[in-house]
C-alpha cells in the first residue's frame, strides 16, 4: 500500500500527526504571525499549519523530486488581490519552504541529490517508509479491490439519483408543472377570487350568449351584371 492508493488530503493530515512526534520538525517563534506568501492576506488559521505544510512538502518531494525551493515556491503560490487592478500571481514564501526542507533533512526524511539533469531534494527510504505506513493505516485491512468497488457503487448511486431527479423534472415540464406555469395559475385564481360577483355573472352571461352570425354580402357575378345592364338599357 502506497501514497497513490489514498486520498491526498487525508494522507497529509495523518503524516502531519506523525511529523509532530519528531522533535527536529517544529515551527519557529515567528510562525504564529507570518503569512505563507505575498498572495495571502492573513496568517494561517490552524495552529498546526507548520506540520501540515511540512507533510505537503514531503509528499511533493516524493512525487516530483528532485525538486528545489524555487519550484516549490511556484507550487505553493497564488493570485494576489490588487483591488481594482487585475490579479497577479505571486510565489509562496521561500523562507518557510527552506526551513521545512532543512528540518526534514536533519530528520533524515529527505536529502540533497541528483537525478539525470535535475538537482534538488529527494525523499529518503525513511521518508518513504513513514508515508507508506501512514497510507496502510488509512486503508486498514481493506484490500484495494474492495475500496475500488465501493467507490464505483457510490458513483453509480449518485448517477441514479441524478437521473431520477432529471426524469421527474422533465415529466413535470411535460405536464406543465413548471414553477412559472404554477405561478400564473395561482395569480389567475387569486384574481378571480378578488373579482366581484356581478362581473363574474356578466362573464358567465357573455359565455352563454350564442354567437351572432353576420350575413355576408353576396358579390354579383359577371353574368348578373350584364343582365342588369341590358334591363336598364331596355327600360331607358
Amino acid at each position: 500500500m502506497t501514497i497513490y492508493d489514498v486520498d491526498p488530503t487525508e494522507l497529509i493530515e495523518e503524516v502531519a500527526k506523525e511529523l509532530q512526534k519528531i522533535e527536529l520538525i517544529k515551527p519557529p517563534e515567528w510562525a504564529v504571525y507570518v503569512k505563507t506568501g505575498a498572495s495571502k492576506e492573513r496568517p494561517p488559521a490552524r495552529a498546526d499549519w507548520w506540520h501540515i505544510r511540512a507533510a505537503s512538502v514531503l509528499r511533493k518531494v516524493r512525487l516530483k523530486g528532485p525538486i528545489g525551493v524555487s519550484k516549490l515556491r511556484v507550487l505553493y503560490g497564488g493570485l494576489k488581490n490588487r483591488g481594482h487592478q487585475p490579479e497577479r500571481f505571486k510565489k509562496g514564501s521561500g523562507n518557510i519552504i527552506r526551513k521545512i526542507l532543512q528540518q526534514m533533512e536533519k530528520a533524515e526524511l529527505i536529502k540533497k541529490g541528483e537525478k539525470e539533469v535535475h538537482k534538488g531534494r529527494l525523499i529518503t527510504p525513511k521518508g518513504i517508509k513513514l508515508m507508506d505506513n501512514v497510507a496502510k493505516k488509512i486503508t486498514g485491512s481493506k484490500p484495494v479491490e474492495k475500496r475500488i468497488e465501493e467507490k464505483k457503487e457510490e458513483k453509480t448511486e449518485d448517477i441514479k439519483s441524478k437521473v431520477e431527479k432529471l426524469a421527474k423534472k422533465t415529466k413535470e415540464f411535460a405536464q406543465g408543472k413548471t414553477p412559472t406555469a404554477e405561478k400564473l395559475v395561482e395569480e389567475a385564481e387569486e384574481k378571480t377570487k378578488e373579482a366581484p360577483k356581478e362581473k363574474k355573472e356578466e362573464i358567465k352571461k357573455e359565455e352563454k350568449k350564442p354567437i351572432e352570425k353576420k350575413e355576408v354580402e353576396k358579390v354579383p357575378t359577371a353574368t348578373e351584371l350584364a343582365e342588369k345592364k341590358e334591363a336598364k338599357e331596355k327600360n331607358g
